[in-house]
Order: structure tokens, then C-alpha cells, then sequence
């Protein structure tokens, strides 16, 4: 069986307590705050389980328990990995990049961690099982996971443990023979609102003193215990799909996680205070990598649909054939297509470890560091292009049911390339792509996923190959020396003497 979107939906009735505008919100699949991107996840679920779609969208699993998401899959060799990307390449272009953490990011976090295996073998070897079979039942149930895995800012000169709250991160306040029990915040649950589980840990450096913090584990999103504190809803405030159409339809929402006493079975906890194994299981296993080549992919496929607003933008204008316009088109083109050959260059220069065949890592940090910048940048040229086509725009559809506004605004909405009906649409979109609430949102987002910007350059020096650049400069160092020089300035003297 592969799951199908209303498969999906109907789990999501669950009792999960989610918190919204001071009340709690009992159907996320039917509430105006979340309804249509549920139903968006819905929509790629369907499209994978449409018989056409079976081949590109899943795979045979290798002990034989049927068909899986390739979101799963544990590449052999680089074709197999190119034939993943082609899957989420596909899947994301449904959305246009606009869900940051679907299905998708979190299952190849935890497929990385399994593919480090042995990291975890050698750490405790219980463990090491739970995850194993965790991996296999969300693979075979096809589960929808968030994650949480940063600690509230709070004051962030002090360690967790020095915080006035102990619990005010997430931490350890029992442990018995079921399990742990888990009480304080994590954040930032982004997708949570539609996920089935989430994955809960810590990514940044805990200092010694934050034992109880470095926990790994995994809990379904109606958990006893568990509080789900959304942010302000945009698609509950984008109640038009005209008048936006992003945020209608893709606000995944995100979300601080409560613990109120959460009980965490042990063939969920992958972790139990150490600090040391909360950074290996990103950084020493692939998941770090893992994860971030498809946020890479996913990024690839909004940059470009960025890059059609762009020429639509222009389009609809009437000047594109302006040879000051054509030169940004053609940086924009430039700078999109740099993500598009990075995410290649992973792959071509992937390695194998062991039996599966892994993205590089340093062209995926160079990527990280690259796409920090390239996409703010892209925002703010298209607001160049646009000018104030995105803001004079009517108010709301509803404009165009009064017969006197239609008039005045097929009057004004004029372009060369459609009518004025088609360009107010065509504005609206590329607003709440660029400029609305939701939009800033994304902007945010991109600039911040991947942690701080000295986070990802960090990451960027600490697997660049500096010894073949200093190699060579050192081979040509050496191809001379002050005393050969000194030599030979000698020798002319000489010569020119005699």
C-alpha cells in the first residue's frame, strides 16, 4: 500500500493539542488556520500513489515489506541517488519550494542517522536497535516527521542548564524502566501542524552541565502531554486564493513544542544525555549532509520558480527587451542556476561509505553558504523589477464583483502581455511570493535554516580540502630558493666581469 492524501487527513484527527489565537484548535484539517495545507500535503501523497507516478515516487524496499517513498531510500551509487533527487525534485515542484520541511527534510535526516549506523553501534547498542527499527516503521508507515532541535533563545550568553528555568529546554526530569520523561520547550516545529511525529533533539553545542538536554527521541504529535503553540496563522488571514495564493495554500506553520511530562517509551529514544553523541549524530553519521542536500533540492526548484517571476514580472511590464532589464534577468539566470549546478556537483563528486553512496559534503556547506546570500538578494531585485505593480493592486477579489470597480479596473491594470484581469492575478501571485507576511516569512527562513551564517561558513572551512590549495602553493615555493637565486645573480656578476 502507498499512502494516499486522504490516508493522510484522516490520521491527523488525532487529539493532538494544538494552541491557537487563545483557544485550542481540535481539527487541524478542518480549521480556516490550517485546512488548505493540509490538504496540500494531501495532494502529494495522492501524487505519488497515482499508478503512473509509482516508479518515480517509490521504490521496492530491500527486505521485501513492499513500496516506499524514495524520500527513504538509501542510495547505493550515484545513480540511485540521482533517481531520489528526480523524485523530490518532482515532488517539491507541487509546491514551488514553498514547504520547507515536508515529508521529505526529516525522513532524510533519519535516513541519514541509520546510514551512520555503526556511530551508533559503537555508542549503545539498545540504542542503536531503536533507531534501526524506528527507521523501518516510519519508512514502512510512510510517517510525516517534523523536528525540533533548537532550544528557546532565552538568554543565549548562558548554557541551558544556567538558564532561570532548568526546564525551560527540554530535558530529562525522570527515568525509569518504560522510559523518559521529558518536560521543557524546543522549537521550531515548522510543518508540526500536519506532521504525524516529530524528532526531538539538539543540534547546537551543549556545554558540560547540559546532560539532561542531550536526549534524541521520537513521539507521535498527540502525545499525552504535549503542547503544540503555533504562530499566527497566514493562510487563516489569506482567506482568498486569488488575493494570495501562496499563503493560502503552503503556510506549513511553525511552532514551539511543550513537553508538560511527556512519556518517552525507550524503543523511541535514540539518545540519553550525552552531549557528545547529540553533535554525531549529525555531523559523524550523514544526516547533516543528508538533510541538507534536499533542502538544497528543494531550494534548486523555488529558485527557479523565483526566477519565472522574475521574467513574468517584465513580461507583464513591457520590458523585457530593455537591455538594462535583460542584463538582471541574465544575473538572476546566473545566480539560479549556481544552485541548480551545486546540488549536480554534490552528486558527481559523491562518496561511498560503505554500502551507500553519499552527496559531498563540502560542495553541500559551499551551497549553504552560497544560498544564504543569493536569496535575499533575489528578493530584492524583484522588488526593483516590480516597482509598485505589487502594491497598486485592488484590494481583494471582491473588487472585481462590483461592475463599476471591474470598469475603473480594467481601465488602470494595463499590460502588454495580458488582460487586466490576468495581470492582477499574475501580482497578487508574485506578491505573496516576494512581499506579503508569508513571503517574509520564506525570506527568513532561507536566510536561517542552515543555522547563523557563521554556522554554514564554518562548516565550509572545517571540510574544505586546504591541503591541495596549500599544496601547491607550497610545490611552487619550492621550485626555487634565495639561495639558487643568489647563485645565479653571483654567476651573472661573473660572467659579466670577465
Amino acid at each position: 500500500m502507498v499512502k494516499t492524501g486522504e490516508q493522510h487527513i484522516q490520521a491527523l484527527k488525532d487529539g493532538r493539542q494544538v494552541y491557537l489565537n487563545g483557544g485550542i484548535v481540535r481539527d487541524v484539517t478542518t480549521h480556516p488556520a490550517f485546512r488548505n495545507a493540509v490538504a496540500s500535503v494531501g495532494k502529494l501523497y495522492d501524487f505519488q500513489s497515482r499508478p503512473a507516478n509509482l516508479d518515480l515516487m517509490t521504490f521496492r524496499t530491500p527486505d521485501g515489506k513492499g513500496r516506499a517513498n524514495r524520500i527513504w531510500q538509501l542510495p547505493g551509487s550515484y545513480d540511485e541517488m540521482v533517481e531520489r533527487r528526480r523524485a523530490l525534485e518532482t515532488w517539491t515542484e507541487l509546491h514551488g519550494g514553498f514547504l520547507g520541511r515536508a515529508p521529505d527534510h526529516v525522513a532524510s535526516c533519519i535516513s541519514g542517522m541509520y546510514m551512520g549506523m555503526d556511530i551508533f553501534e559503537e555508542y549503545d547498542k539498545e540504542r542503536a536497535g531503536a533507531l534501526s527499527d524506528y527507521y523501518h516503521h516510519a519508512r514502512d508507515n510512510e510517517l510525516y516527521l517534523t523536528y525540533v532541535i533548537i532550544n528557546p533563545q532565552a538568554d543565549r550568553s548562558k548554557a541551558a542548564h544556567e538558564q532561570v528555568d532548568e526546564f525551560l529546554t527540554a530535558g530529562v526530569v525522570d527515568e525509569d524502566s518504560e522510559g523518559l520523561t521529558i518536560r521543557g520547550a524546543k522549537m521550531l516545529a515548522t510543518g508540526g501542524i500536519m506532521a504525524n511525529e516529530v524528532f526531538v533533539t539538539c543540534i547546537q553545542p551543549l556545554q558540560p552541565g547540559d546532560e539532561k538536554y542531550a536526549v534524541s527521541f521520537t513521539v507521535p504529535m498527540n502525545a499525552r502531554g504535549l503542547k503544540i503553540l503555533s504562530r499566527k496563522s497566514y493562510e487563516e488571514h489569506a482567506p482568498s486564493v486569488y488575493d494570495n495564493p501562496l499563503a493560502h495554500r503552503f503556510d506549513e506553520n511553525d511552532a514551539v513544542l511543550y513537553f508538560d511530562d511527556v512519556k518517552v517509551p525507550w524503543d523511541r529514544v535514540f539518545i540519553n544525555q550525552d552531549t557528545q553523541m547529540c553533535l554525531k549524530q549529525f555531523h559523524a553519521t550523514p544526516a547533516h549532509v543528508y538533510q541538507n542536500y534536499q533542502a538544497q533540492i528543494r531550494l534548486m526548484v523555488k529558485m527557479r520558480f523565483m526566477l519565472g517571476i522574475a521574467k513574468r514580472i517584465t513580461d507583464t511590464n513591457g520590458v523585457t527587451n530593455f537591455p538594462q532589464v535583460r542584463e538582471i534577468l541574465g544575473n538572476l539566470a546566473a545566480e539560479a542556476i549556481v544552485v541548480d549546478a551545486l546540488v549536480h556537483a554534490m552528486e558527481a563528486k559523491g562518496q561511498q561509505r560503505g554500502e551507500y553512496f553519499l552527496p559531498d559534503r563540502h560542495t553541500l556547506y559551499a551551497a549553504q553558504v552560497v544560498t544564504q546570500q543569493l536569496y535575499p538578494r533575489m528578493m530584492t531585485t524583484l522588488r526593483d523589477l516590480a516597482g509598485g505593480g505589487m502594491i497598486m493592486l485592488p484590494s481583494s477579489v471582491a473588487d472585481f464583483a462590483n461592475p463599476e470597480m471591474r470598469r475603473v479596473i480594467e481601465k488602470t491594470q494595463k499590460s502588454p502581455a495580458s488582460d487586466s484581469e490576468g495581470r492582477v492575478k499574475f501580482f497578487k501571485l508574485a506578491w505573496d511570493a516576494v512581499g506579503s507576511e508569508f513571503a517574509s516569512r520564506h525570506t527568513q527562513y532561507e536566510m536561517f535554516y542552515a543555522g547563523a551564517t557563521f554556522v554554514t561558513k564554518g562548516h565550509s572551512f572545517r571540510t574544505f580540502d586546504w591541503d591541495r590549495c596549500t599544496g601547491m602553493v607550497d610545490q611552487m615555493l619550492d621550485s626555487y630558493s634565495l639561495e639558487d637565486e643568489l647563485s645565479r645573480i653571483r654567476a651573472d656578476t661573473v660572467s659579466a666581469a670577465a
